[in-house]
């Protein structure tokens, strides 16, 4: 193991010298050491509220702008990718000849076709001609089941998503994964509880909207039976909270035997369309509700299925057609859905477009068709050195070594576990920055009088990218999210990956003070790590390989810390009537506790035994807290809330806060927290997991 203390010297000082800011100055960003305290609110009680303690000037300043459902610190740092993505776009956009053959001319050539909106305009529906014509010539339910199987590599849109990834059980190959689909609002809560009755009517008026605007005939009537459709598909569907179980969804059969188990569905032309008629071998995740899904559609006029295919495709390229359907679907997916009250500018668009998004709602714009990878080789290389990469990778290393450090400590689980887990965190593969490997787009055409042509063929390139390796052995260097995103994850092939986008200020600022870097980078690392072990990450052994490698009586020592700590998030009330999924954020939850709980511990050993320094009176301990609390500085609309509680696994951005630091002994012990403070728990109720 390498010494904590020496490590965290080199790690700050050679960050300091590589990464400093634009301007040249070597101050902070927030604050004069790492935290912006004018931003906190000093009249609440850290034991009543730590998230408005330490953010709630800010707070009550900020303005959420019009153009957005929120806004965050994190969210000001996409604005700053954002704008030097658009950079390289309008600058590359400015050389870029009609039919480009470099990667930093398609890029330019994508960016110019969004942006030439008389072009779009006079082009109206007319680029989704090819799509509407196979979709009136589907003369039964067997040619509509085949058309969905084209919804990775085109606009049509499917009752089963197919993608494709590292077997679970075998994970040094890869598996073609089936799941539930065909809804178009985010979950189905929206379909059957009352309270979202309002949106769900405006959904239906949106359906028809785009209809008429496709010229589509008897469009009201279609419209209501597309609802009615989906409404049934939302009763058969699982609930998000069950799709979170990676037994459950793990349900390999062949195709013969999926078509036994949903029959009424053309599951060959369905594969044979996606690219896909050669596999012998499919993982079907939500096994119950198929058969179910596929009675409906063999139940469902065909009208009502050519109707509803028509308006997804609309839906779908909705953004990149003319004023009518890009404003129709602003009004409904971004308005309605997540109370944004005015559409983003049109550059902004079409940086989301061509580079892909972090903070999309659910649906397809900025996810399918877009040139992200090539976006993100661009930025990359202009903004984050190679030395930077390395630098950030030791920071890593640091967290990693804590988490050790408490494994081998940890009193409730026993040896034979500990000797799994312990094996399993050696096995992690940390990503910093960007891929090892580009992604290639030569042979990816772009031209900028084309843009549903482009973003057709873009979304065509990257689908066959999948399945052109999906019989060859598991890439582990590869990723799953472009180094512009603004975000982490650690994903299925036991990686931990901190793209570029991330590592800004106030996630990371190499002339912050350590502590706040540890409270916020430092424990966003600790929350990856600890995914490996949550509720879902738990049942993945050292392999990758979906397997209990825990003793019974560990098992049910974590899941009782689990399920007293899903009760507690359980309570929290966001907007009133309106309450935090315990079971659906549980795996988000255990990681923050793990990350800050890891962040800490990190924090601790890097002082080499030597006390914390004292900063404007605040402990060490203080500042690593605030830059947790920092990191999650910000405030959504009440409609955006209402939408994140069913359809997003992690909690509103408040109880990332108050939910982790109720649970840790040292947060009472650094803000004098005591019994009658509203987050006061006492120390028996305290969940302690890793």
């Amino acid at each position: 193991m390498r010494n904590l203390s020496a490590l965290n010297v080199v790690c700050v000082a050679v960050l300091a010298a590589s990464l400093a800011h634009a301007d040249g100055t070597t101050k902070p960003q927030y604050g004069a050491w790492g935290y912006d305290i004018a931003g906190a609110d000093l009249k609440t009680r850290p034991g009543d509220d730590f998230f408005r303690y330490a953010n709630g000037t800010w707070l009550d300043k900020t303005k959420i702008p019009a153009d957005k459902s929120a806004y965050s610190l994190r969210l000001a740092m996409t604005d700053r990718t954002e704008a030097r993505l658009h950079d390289i776009m309008e600058a590359e956009a400015a050389k870029a000849p009609h039919r480009p053959a470099d990667l930093e001319g398609k890029v330019g050539a994508f960016y110019k076709a969004f942006m030439d909106e008389a072009h779009v305009e006079a082009l109206g529906a007319a680029p989704l001609d090819p799509d509407l014509t196979a979709v009136r010539a589907a003369a039964s339910r067997d040619a509509l089941a085949a058309l969905m199987g084209r919804s990775n590599a085109d606009f049509e849109d499917t009752l089963f998503n197919v993608f494709i990834d590292a077997d679970l059980k075998d994970p040094k190959h890869y598996a073609v994964y089936v799941s539930q689909g065909g809804l178009g609002l985010p979950d189905r809560d929206y379909y059957l509880k009352p309270e979202f009755a309002a949106p769900k009517a405006k959904y239906q008026a949106y359906v028809a909207r785009l209809l008429h605007l496709l010229n589509w005939p008897q469009a009201d009537l279609c419209a209501t039976d597309i609802v009615a459709f989906e409404t049934k598909l939302a009763e058969a569907s699982w609930t998000k909270a069950e799709q979170r179980d990676p037994v459950a969804t793990y349900n390999p059969m062949t195709p013969a035997e999926l078509r036994a188990l949903a029959p009424g569905f053309a599951w060959n032309g369905f594969f044979a369309d996606a690219g896909l008629a050669k596999v012998s071998r499919v993982i079907v995740a939500e096994k119950s509700a198929f058969p179910k899904l596929a009675a409906i559609f063999a139940q469902t006029p065909v009208e009502t299925l050519k109707a509803w295919q028509a308006f997804h495709i609309a839906d779908n390229a909705a953004p990149y057609l003319s004023r009518p359907f890009a404003d129709a679907y602003f009004e409904m997916r971004d308005k309605t859905l997540s109370g944004q009250q005015q559409q983003k500018l049109r550059w902004k668009r079409a940086v989301f477009a061509v580079g892909g998004g972090d903070f999309g709602v659910g649906d397809r714009f900025g996810t399918f068709g877009t040139m992200g990878w090539a976006a993100g080789q661009l930025f990359t290389a202009r903004y984050f050195p190679p030395q930077a990469k390395a630098k950030i990778e030791a920071l890593v290393v640091n967290l990693k070594a804590a988490y050790r450090a408490r494994l081998e400590k940890l009193d409730w689980m026993s040896a034979a576990t500990k000797v799994e887990a312990l094996k399993k965190l050696d096995t992690y593969n940390i990503k910093v920055g960007y891929p090892d490997h580009p992604r290639d787009y030569s042979t990816l055409a772009i031209a900028d009088d084309d843009l549903v042509g482009d973003v057709r063929r873009a979304g065509a390139a990257d689908w066959a990218f999948y399945t052109g390796r999906l019989f060859g052995p598991v890439d582990r260097s590869d990723w799953n999210m472009t180094p512009q995103t603004n975000d982490a994850y650690n994903g299925s092939l036991r990686d931990i990956v901190f793209p570029a986008g991330i590592l800004q200020a106030p996630m990371f600022d190499a002339n912050a003070d350590p502590a706040v870097n540890y409270g916020a980078i430092g424990g966003v690392i600790g929350h990856e790590m600890t995914h490996g072990f949550d509720d879902e990450g738990r049942k993945v052994d050292a392999e990758g390989a979906l397997r209990d490698w825990w003793t019974r009586e560990d098992a049910v020592k974590f899941e009782a810390r689990a399920k007293a700590l899903g009760a507690q998030y359980s309570k929290f009330e966001p907007i009133p009537g309106v309450h935090v999924n315990g079971a659906l954020t549980m795996g988000e939850n255990i990681a923050d506790l793990g990350g800050l709980t890891l962040a800490l511990h990190a924090y601790h050993a890097s002082l080499g035994g030597k006390p914390a320094p004292v900063i404007d009176g605040l402990s060490g301990d203080q500042r690593v807290l605030l830059g947790w609390a920092q990191a999650w500085r910000g405030k959504v609309t009440d409609d955006y809330v209402r939408k994140q509680v069913v359809s997003d696994p992690h909690s509103p951005r408040q109880f990332r806060v108050d939910g982790v630091v109720r649970n840790l002994d040292a947060w009472y012990a650094a803000f004098a927290v005591k019994p009658g403070d509203r987050l006061y728990v006492p120390p028996q109720g305290r969940v302690h997991i890793w």
